[in-house]
């Protein structure tokens, strides 16, 4: 019972940081959102920053399962991982990236914010230089130097996410242009796993 109202509190946060921003999260909003007193909230949650956190955490617990790949080919593995990243869970209501911009916004200011971004990314980097060093290992893609491919990645998604939430450009442009990139480093095509 105690989860399941942590994980409507991180729900309802997720839904007021996307319709109100950061500057308009409130836990009287996040409680109107989750239908419970402000009192419950912080039966559980001190303060914003205390419940912010829970929402990090949540949110990276959540980004780990996405990214996981039962493929052992690390070609396989790395377009299940593009798949991850750039295939929105719900494309019709998914405001997510703006949540995350709205929080990335004040990691200049939030150790707290900025040490699980960094987790975040360091996440991604190490999926995707695990991937790479696998692929030159199994002879599948050209020798190259894997971290830094993983950095190049990395960011290259950050800079999606941040053109989709502020221009409204859709990630697949960038997916393509990675996919593009990623052909330059490793001689890597989409679908190359498939034998003909």
């Amino acid at each position: 019972m105690v989860s399941e109202t942590k994980s409507e509190i991180i729900d309802a946060t997720n839904s007021v940081l996307c319709e109100h921003g950061y500057a308009g999260l409130t836990m009287k909003k996040i409680a109107d959102e989750a239908s419970m007193t402000t009192a419950a909230i912080h039966y559980h949650f001190d303060t914003k920053e205390e419940l912010l956190n829970a929402y990090l955490d949540d949110l990276i617990e959540r980004f780990k399962a996405k990214l996981a790949s039962e493929a052992i080919d690390p070609r396989e593995r790395l377009t299940a991982f593009l798949d991850a990243v750039f295939t929105p869970s719900n494309p019709d209501a998914d405001g997510f990236p703006v949540a995350i911009m709205e929080l990335k916004s004040q990691a200049p200011f939030q150790e707290l914010f900025r040490e699980r971004f960094l987790d975040l990314d360091d996440v991604m980097h190490e999926v995707v230089a695990g991937i790479v060093a696998d692929g030159i290992d199994e002879g599948h893609f050209e020798e190259t130097d894997s971290e830094e491919v993983a950095r190049l990645v990395t960011t290259m998604i950050n800079g999606a996410n941040a053109r989709k939430v502020a221009l409204g450009e859709p990630l697949g442009e960038t997916r393509h242009v990675l996919e593009n990139t990623l052909e330059l480093h490793l001689g890597w095509q989409p679908g190359s796993e498939v034998l003909a």
